[in-house]
Protein backbone atom coordinates (compact mmCIF):
# COMPACT_ATOMS: atom_id res chain seq x y z
CA UNK A 1 0.00 0.00 0.00
CA UNK A 2 3.43 2.15 -0.21
CA UNK A 3 3.04 4.30 3.51
CA UNK A 4 -0.47 3.87 3.79
CA UNK A 5 -1.65 5.56 0.72
CA UNK A 6 -4.69 4.57 -1.35
CA UNK A 7 -6.27 7.22 -3.57
CA UNK A 8 -9.74 6.88 -3.39
CA UNK A 9 -10.28 4.61 -6.78
CA UNK A 10 -7.91 2.15 -5.64
CA UNK A 11 -10.11 1.97 -2.39
CA UNK A 12 -13.22 1.73 -4.18
CA UNK A 13 -11.79 -0.98 -6.23
CA UNK A 14 -10.38 -2.94 -3.03
CA UNK A 15 -13.36 -2.72 -0.92
CA UNK A 16 -13.68 -6.36 -0.14
CA UNK A 17 -10.23 -6.13 0.86
CA UNK A 18 -11.01 -3.53 4.49
CA UNK A 19 -13.48 -4.09 6.90
CA UNK A 20 -16.16 -1.58 6.01
CA UNK A 21 -16.44 1.82 8.56
CA UNK A 22 -13.55 0.24 11.11
CA UNK A 23 -10.46 2.10 11.49
CA UNK A 24 -7.57 2.00 13.97
CA UNK A 25 -6.51 5.32 14.95
CA UNK A 26 -2.99 5.35 16.99
CA UNK A 27 -1.88 8.18 19.34
CA UNK A 28 1.80 8.02 19.15
CA UNK A 29 3.69 9.67 22.21
CA UNK A 30 7.54 10.63 22.20
CA UNK A 31 9.81 12.64 24.46
CA UNK A 32 12.50 15.06 23.10
CA UNK A 33 14.11 18.29 24.77
CA UNK A 34 12.43 17.43 28.02
CA UNK A 35 8.59 18.04 27.10
CA UNK A 36 6.18 15.09 26.18
CA UNK A 37 5.42 15.16 22.29
CA UNK A 38 2.37 14.06 20.42
CA UNK A 39 2.88 12.95 16.19
CA UNK A 40 0.11 14.61 14.06
CA UNK A 41 -0.31 14.56 10.67
CA UNK A 42 -2.52 16.50 8.29
CA UNK A 43 -3.94 17.04 4.67
CA UNK A 44 -1.99 19.91 2.79
CA UNK A 45 -5.71 21.58 1.78
CA UNK A 46 -7.05 20.89 5.31
CA UNK A 47 -6.71 23.15 8.71
CA UNK A 48 -7.39 20.30 11.21
CA UNK A 49 -5.12 17.85 12.50
CA UNK A 50 -5.67 14.31 13.09
CA UNK A 51 -3.46 11.33 14.55
CA UNK A 52 -2.40 8.82 12.46
CA UNK A 53 -4.48 5.73 11.03
CA UNK A 54 -5.82 3.89 8.91
CA UNK A 55 -8.48 1.02 7.52
CA UNK A 56 -8.08 -2.58 9.03
CA UNK A 57 -7.69 -5.48 6.14
CA UNK A 58 -9.69 -8.78 6.39
CA UNK A 59 -6.72 -10.82 6.84
CA UNK A 60 -5.26 -8.89 9.51
CA UNK A 61 -6.18 -7.92 13.50
CA UNK A 62 -6.71 -4.50 14.75
CA UNK A 63 -3.68 -4.82 16.66
CA UNK A 64 -1.97 -5.97 13.34
CA UNK A 65 -3.14 -3.07 11.95
CA UNK A 66 -2.31 -0.53 14.21
CA UNK A 67 1.18 -2.12 14.17
CA UNK A 68 1.12 -1.87 10.22
CA UNK A 69 0.07 2.25 10.76
CA UNK A 70 2.75 2.29 13.48
CA UNK A 71 5.61 1.01 11.40
CA UNK A 72 4.87 2.87 8.39
CA UNK A 73 4.60 6.27 10.48
CA UNK A 74 7.61 5.81 12.48
CA UNK A 75 10.00 3.34 10.65
CA UNK A 76 9.68 1.32 14.31
CA UNK A 77 9.01 -2.01 14.95
CA UNK A 78 8.20 -3.76 18.63
CA UNK A 79 6.47 -0.61 19.73
CA UNK A 80 4.64 -0.41 23.18
CA UNK A 81 1.22 -0.46 22.03
CA UNK A 82 -1.97 -0.89 23.80
CA UNK A 83 -5.75 -0.71 22.78
CA UNK A 84 -7.73 1.62 24.73
CA UNK A 85 -10.90 3.17 23.56
CA UNK A 86 -13.88 1.99 21.10
CA UNK A 87 -14.76 4.83 19.59
CA UNK A 88 -18.72 5.12 17.64
CA UNK A 89 -18.45 8.68 14.92
CA UNK A 90 -21.25 9.98 12.80
CA UNK A 91 -18.84 11.64 10.04
CA UNK A 92 -19.13 15.36 8.81
CA UNK A 93 -19.37 15.27 5.43
CA UNK A 94 -17.28 18.61 5.15
CA UNK A 95 -14.36 17.38 7.28
CA UNK A 96 -14.05 14.24 4.78
CA UNK A 97 -11.42 15.34 2.42
CA UNK A 98 -10.26 11.87 0.98
CA UNK A 99 -12.37 8.59 1.24
CA UNK A 100 -8.77 6.72 2.44
CA UNK A 101 -8.61 8.78 5.58
CA UNK A 102 -9.97 7.25 8.82
CA UNK A 103 -12.27 10.30 9.49
CA UNK A 104 -14.51 8.58 6.83
CA UNK A 105 -14.83 5.13 9.18
CA UNK A 106 -17.95 5.15 11.71
CA UNK A 107 -16.19 2.96 14.23
CA UNK A 108 -12.49 3.65 15.67
CA UNK A 109 -10.64 1.39 17.68
CA UNK A 110 -8.35 3.92 19.33
CA UNK A 111 -4.55 3.07 20.48
CA UNK A 112 -1.40 4.82 22.41
CA UNK A 113 1.70 3.96 21.66
CA UNK A 114 5.36 5.19 23.24
CA UNK A 115 8.19 5.25 21.66
CA UNK A 116 11.67 6.92 21.43
CA UNK A 117 12.02 9.76 19.68
CA UNK A 118 15.12 9.57 18.74
CA UNK A 119 15.05 6.50 16.53
CA UNK A 120 12.19 7.38 14.99
CA UNK A 121 12.08 8.12 11.48
CA UNK A 122 8.78 10.09 10.37
CA UNK A 123 7.13 9.62 7.00
CA UNK A 124 4.60 11.38 5.31
CA UNK A 125 2.53 10.74 2.15
CA UNK A 126 3.09 13.52 -0.31
CA UNK A 127 -0.64 15.13 0.23
CA UNK A 128 -0.22 15.85 3.58
CA UNK A 129 2.27 17.08 6.57
CA UNK A 130 3.04 15.08 9.58
CA UNK A 131 5.29 16.86 12.68
CA UNK A 132 5.78 16.50 16.55
CA UNK A 133 3.91 18.43 18.78
CA UNK A 134 4.29 19.27 22.41
CA UNK A 135 1.16 17.49 24.41
CA UNK A 136 0.72 21.11 25.98
CA UNK A 137 0.86 23.10 22.38
CA UNK A 138 -1.60 20.88 20.32
CA UNK A 139 -3.25 22.20 17.26
CA UNK A 140 -6.58 22.21 16.35
CA UNK A 141 -7.88 18.37 15.82
CA UNK A 142 -10.98 17.02 14.24
CA UNK A 143 -13.33 16.87 17.38
CA UNK A 144 -13.28 12.33 17.29
CA UNK A 145 -9.56 12.47 17.06
CA UNK A 146 -9.52 15.18 19.96
CA UNK A 147 -11.71 13.02 22.10
CA UNK A 148 -9.00 9.93 21.25
CA UNK A 149 -6.28 12.03 22.28
CA UNK A 150 -7.96 13.13 25.46
CA UNK A 151 -8.92 9.87 26.74
CA UNK A 152 -5.36 8.34 25.75
CA UNK A 153 -3.95 10.72 28.04
CA UNK A 154 -6.47 10.45 31.10
CA UNK A 155 -5.97 6.79 30.27
CA UNK A 156 -2.39 6.63 30.72
CA UNK A 157 -2.91 9.12 33.85
CA UNK A 158 -5.02 6.74 35.79
CA UNK A 159 -3.01 3.86 34.58
CA UNK A 160 0.42 5.70 35.50
CA UNK A 161 1.51 3.05 38.11
CA UNK A 162 1.22 0.00 35.86
CA UNK A 163 2.68 1.91 32.52
CA UNK A 164 6.28 2.31 31.78
CA UNK A 165 6.42 4.91 30.77
CA UNK A 166 10.17 6.44 31.06
CA UNK A 167 11.17 2.94 30.16
CA UNK A 168 9.76 3.12 26.93
CA UNK A 169 10.06 6.86 26.07
CA UNK A 170 13.77 7.69 27.27
CA UNK A 171 17.35 6.60 26.19
CA UNK A 172 19.17 3.70 27.29
CA UNK A 173 20.82 5.94 30.10
CA UNK A 174 18.64 9.37 30.86
CA UNK A 175 18.87 12.18 34.34
CA UNK A 176 16.17 12.09 36.70
CA UNK A 177 14.50 15.44 35.80
CA UNK A 178 14.28 13.96 32.12
CA UNK A 179 12.38 11.17 33.92
CA UNK A 180 10.25 13.85 36.10
CA UNK A 181 9.53 15.81 32.76
CA UNK A 182 7.20 12.59 31.66
CA UNK A 183 5.40 12.62 34.58
CA UNK A 184 4.54 15.94 35.14
CA UNK A 185 3.40 16.12 31.52
CA UNK A 186 1.24 13.12 31.85
CA UNK A 187 0.00 14.20 35.64
CA UNK A 188 0.04 17.99 34.44
CA UNK A 189 1.24 18.84 37.62
CA UNK A 190 4.36 19.67 39.14
CA UNK A 191 6.11 16.97 41.28
CA UNK A 192 8.18 17.32 44.34
CA UNK A 193 12.22 16.92 43.15
CA UNK A 194 13.69 15.07 46.12
CA UNK A 195 10.40 13.08 46.76
CA UNK A 196 9.76 12.17 42.91
CA UNK A 197 13.79 10.86 43.34
CA UNK A 198 13.35 8.89 46.41
CA UNK A 199 10.27 7.02 45.31
CA UNK A 200 11.78 6.00 41.84
CA UNK A 201 14.91 5.08 43.04
CA UNK A 202 13.29 3.16 45.93
CA UNK A 203 10.94 0.60 43.96
CA UNK A 204 14.07 -1.13 42.36
CA UNK A 205 13.27 -1.23 38.50
CA UNK A 206 15.87 2.13 38.05
CA UNK A 207 19.73 1.55 38.42
CA UNK A 208 21.86 4.50 39.03
CA UNK A 209 24.77 4.83 37.15
CA UNK A 210 28.48 5.83 37.97
CA UNK A 211 28.39 8.62 35.40
CA UNK A 212 27.16 12.21 34.64
CA UNK A 213 25.95 14.22 31.50
CA UNK A 214 28.08 17.21 31.00
CA UNK A 215 25.19 19.92 30.29
CA UNK A 216 27.09 23.20 31.15
CA UNK A 217 30.00 24.52 32.65
CA UNK A 218 28.58 23.73 36.57
CA UNK A 219 25.93 21.34 35.36
CA UNK A 220 27.04 17.43 35.49
CA UNK A 221 23.48 15.42 36.87
CA UNK A 222 23.83 12.16 37.28
CA UNK A 223 22.66 9.35 35.05
CA UNK A 224 20.37 6.64 35.27
CA UNK A 225 19.20 3.38 33.53
CA UNK A 226 16.13 1.03 34.02
CA UNK A 227 16.68 -2.76 35.09
CA UNK A 228 15.18 -3.87 31.82
CA UNK A 229 14.45 -7.84 33.01
CA UNK A 230 12.53 -6.80 36.00
CA UNK A 231 10.63 -3.92 33.82
CA UNK A 232 9.27 -6.75 31.00
CA UNK A 233 8.63 -9.13 34.41
CA UNK A 234 6.73 -6.42 35.81
CA UNK A 235 4.87 -5.95 32.60
CA UNK A 236 4.06 -9.77 31.89
CA UNK A 237 2.73 -10.32 35.33
CA UNK A 238 1.12 -6.67 35.84
CA UNK A 239 2.77 -6.32 38.56
CA UNK A 240 2.42 -2.55 39.99
CA UNK A 241 5.91 -0.60 38.77
CA UNK A 242 5.46 2.38 40.95
CA UNK A 243 2.52 4.68 43.34
CA UNK A 244 -0.08 6.09 41.75
CA UNK A 245 -0.21 8.51 44.33
CA UNK A 246 3.33 10.70 43.28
Amino acid sequence: MGKEKLSTETLEQNKDIFIPNVSVDCTIFGFHSGCLKILLCKFKVSDKWMIPGGFISMDELPDEAASRVLIARTGLNDIYLKQFYFLGKKPNNEDIIDKTSSLNSSISLAYYALIKFEEAKIQANEYENIGWFDINEIPDLYPAHREIVNVAIETIRKQIGFVPIGYELLPEKFTMPELRSIYESILGRELDRRNFQRKMLSIGYIKTLNETRKAGAHKSPNLYTFDKERYKEAEQLGIQIMSNNL
